[in-house]
C-alpha cells in the first residue's frame, strides 16, 4: 500500500539509546521490554521480539531508529 507525502510528513522517527533490556515474560511471543532514551522527548518503554536474534547485554548502549508518535504500546524499532 503506498502513502502520500502528506501521510510521511506525520511520521515522527527518532534516534535513542537502549537504557535497559529485560525479559517479558507476560508477552506471548519471546520479547524483551526495553527503556530507550530519545533526549528531549525522555525516557520510552517499549517491547520487541528480538530475543532469538540478540543477547540483552549486547543491546544496551545500542542507538536504534524509532517511530515515536505511534499510540501508546506500539513503537516501532528498527
Amino acid at each position: 500500500m503506498e502513502i502520500s507525502w502528506s501521510d510521511f510528513e506525520k511520521i515522527d522517527i527518532r534516534v535513542g539509546t537502549v537504557l535497559t533490556v529485560s525479559d517479558f515474560p507476560e508477552a506471548r511471543n519471546p520479547a524483551y521490554q526495553i527503556q530507550i532514551d530519545f533526549g528531549p522527548l525522555g525516557i520510552r518503554k517499549t517491547s520487541a521480539q528480538i530475543t532469538k536474534r540478540y543477547d540483552k547485554k549486547e543491546l544496551v548502549g545500542k542507538q536504534v531508529v524509532a517511530v515515536v508518535n505511534f499510540p501508546k504500546n506500539k513503537l516501532q524499532i528498527s
